[in-house]
């Protein structure tokens, strides 16, 4: 039975390691105020930062879970430790060496069975790396890395190591270091033989897994020789320590630039890591031999903070194997607030590839967010079915439109819901965009989960009663050049309405793409226009508010009644430039829906709706070139 560690050592941990050091080893943590940190409750799944850490008192606590204590506590419940096997860790790491009553100190003998796994991994892990550098049997794996463009200082950087192709060199070596059979068959790191206990990795390339507190808690091995005949790459099996669905390859080398710069870059594999991380991608991770899945997410979640401007980008083959692994990924997309991106190199190359093709700045500018992931899942559903048939173009939608409704940006949603409509080919553009906002509309209301309702045959008329609301979601962000010069024109037409009438007046509810938006252009309306604003323009702005339909809408008037307009000079030049931009931005939809149209129905459609429908397109862009020609005047 292990000793009792001595109350003065155990106290010495205590002050020797500050709670927030240990703390932000697992999450990001940012000031909450009076001397307090916060995060994400790494304990229970939360949207907002309820987690709190006190450096001062050396406390945490959770005002969601209300999970607290101090530093041990906080490792004891994190890594599933005992509190001798968490005072050991803390101990090791801020060099104390620990006292033990009731029979002594043997470390050998005493320490908890998680921890010695943990050393027999990271004892591994500096042999492994020592087989490659120093011998001559790990030529192979010496020339297979060099192939890749890593170099012995990359190797050591990821700690990348070497097994012999001897049926228990590793075995031997962690005996003679003290450490039992039983010892070395829990860890993974042997398996039985015939004759006992036989390595279980031999003759590979093998990559250390770190948890992300940077321990080595098991290995990723990659076949180097064709008389191996096992897989590609064998992974360590599930064991105290490891469990594949819950480690990220990298994360202990990421987690500080992925919570400094809120970005994180998912690739495929563990040289795909690498490459990034010398190219300069220091957010790069990886899987470990499973799918993106929700337990990686929370690891993420944590560092991100549920930063609503973060990214994460997926890297994915382009191959129908990339693409249904991007699918997947898209399955759990809801569960973050991050902003999700799919990158998919040209050719079908990985970024190691890439890399070695065409150098880091190849690398970098792959992983720069181009494709949303929720268009890239649509396009994919949308390219199963036959959309020249009725049938087929329904049948598209019945599956397109709950995905659309799954998007967290309200503006982007309805903008996507748009693009469907054109995508399909369906001419009543309002239909799809009420089609999805309804199914929005149903997932908030079951808590996020499958936005279909039972009843998938719903008629129209379902859709155009449903109550109008005030809209919800995240921040609109104006690096949207769509949002940014709607909001201007509204803030032109509640501050200078003498700017901007009469023609504002004549611009559709749904010429505004961002719910918000066109909710305060229906409250202008409904007060009476723009031109009313130019009659009296204090009583204007009160029955604005007032035709608002809830407080949200209210508080969107007020707060463009009082937003600084974004040019220094405001006159009847700089209104009519911002009416042709959004005006011309809504020929521009309505172009791609017609254009969207004409390509349905040139194949085999209605001759005389097709006349129609090219028709439109031609006046369109007749307008739109008058506009660009003429400015305002064209209005």
């Amino acid at each position: 039975m292990a000793g009792r560690i001595n109350d003065e050592d155990v106290k010495a941990v205590r002050d020797a390691v500050p709670i927030d050091a240990v703390v932000s080893e697992y999450l990001q943590l940012r000031n909450a105020g009076g001397g307090n940190l916060k995060g994400l409750c790494p304990f229970h799944d939360e949207k907002s930062p309820s987690f709190q850490v006190s450096p001062g008192k050396g406390l945490f606590h959770c005002f969601g879970c209300q999970e607290g204590g101090d530093t041990i506590t906080f490792v004891m419940k994190i890594d599933h430790l005992t509190f001798s096997e968490a005072v050991e860790r803390l101990a090791a790491q801020a060099g104390i060496t620990l006292r033990y009553e009731e029979g002594g100190y043997n470390p050998a003998h005493q320490r908890g069975e998680r921890i010695r796994l943990v050393e027999a991994h990271k004892i591994a892990a500096e042999w492994y790396a020592e087989q490659l550098a120093l011998s001559p049997e790990a030529e192979t794996g010496r020339v297979f890395l060099a192939e890749r463009g890593f170099d012995q200082a990359a190797a050591q950087h990821f700690g990348v190591g070497y097994s012999p192709q001897g049926w228990d060199h590793l075995t031997r070596f962690l005996r003679g270091k003290g450490f039992t059979d039983k010892e070395l068959i829990l860890s993974g790191l042997s398996q039985e033989g015939r004759r006992g206990p036989i390595d279980r990795f031999r003759g590979r390339l093998m990559w250390p897994i770190r948890d992300i507190g940077g321990d080595v808690v098991g290995f990723g091995a990659r076949k180097l020789y064709e008389a191996d005949n096992g897989p590609k790459y064998l992974n360590t099996p599930d064991t105290a320590l490891y469990r594949k669905s819950q480690v990220l390859y990298g994360i202990d080398l990421a987690k500080k630039e992925i919570a400094k710069t809120s970005r994180a870059v998912v690739v495929e594999g563990y040289t795909d890591v690498m490459a990034c991380h010398l190219a300069g991608v220091t957010t790069a991770i990886a899987t470990c031999g499973t799918a993106f899945g929700g337990d990686h997410i929370k690891i993420l979640r944590r560092l991100l903070m549920d930063n609503g401007s973060a990214r994460v980008i997926f890297t994915f083959d382009g191959d129908a194997a990339g693409q249904k692994a991007a699918l997947r990924a898209f399955e759990d997309d809801q569960k973050f607030a991050a902003e999700t991106y799919i990158a998919i190199a040209p050719d079908g190359m990985d970024p190691c590839d890439l890399r070695l093709a065409k150098g880091d700045e190849a690398v970098a500018d792959l992983v720069e967010p181009r494709t949303p992931l929720f268009e890239f899942a649509l396009r994919q559903i949308v390219g199963r079915y036959d959309l020249d048939t009725p049938a087929g173009r329904a049948a598209a939608l019945d599956e397109a439109a709950p995905v659309v409704a799954r998007i967290k940006n309200t503006g982007a949603q309805h903008e996507v819901a748009v693009q469907l409509a054109g995508l399909l080919g369906i001419l009543d553009t309002q239909f799809v965009v009420k089609r999805v906002a309804q199914l929005a509309r149903w997932a908030r209301e079951r808590g996020g989960r499958d936005p279909r309702p039972a009843d998938r045959g719903a008629p129209q008329q379902q859709w155009e009663q449903a109550p109008r609301s005030g809209p919800s979601g995240p921040a609109l962000t104006l690096r949207n050049p769509v949002f940014a010069t709607e909001r201007e024109l509204l803030k032109l037409a509640l501050q200078r309405p003498e700017l901007v009438s009469p023609a504002f007046d004549a611009y559709g509810v749904d010429e505004f793409t961002a719910p918000p938006y066109a909710a305060v252009r229906q409250a202008v309306l409904d007060a009476g226009g723009a031109e009313y604003g130019v009659q009296d323009p204090q009583e204007y702005l009160v029955r604005v508010r007032e035709a608002a339909p809830d407080d949200t809408v209210r508080a969107m008037v007020t707060e463009l009644a009082v937003e600084p307009i974004m040019n220094r000079t405001v006159d009847e030049v700089y209104a009519g430039t911002v009416l042709v931009q959004a005006r011309r931005r809504a020929v521009e939809r309505r172009t791609r829906d017609v254009q969207s149209q004409m390509t349905r129905l040139s194949t085999g459609g209605d001759q005389a709706q097709l006349a129609a429908v090219q028709n439109e397109l031609w006046i369109l862009q007749q307008y739109d070139q008058a506009l660009r020609a003429h400015g305002a005047a064209a209005l």
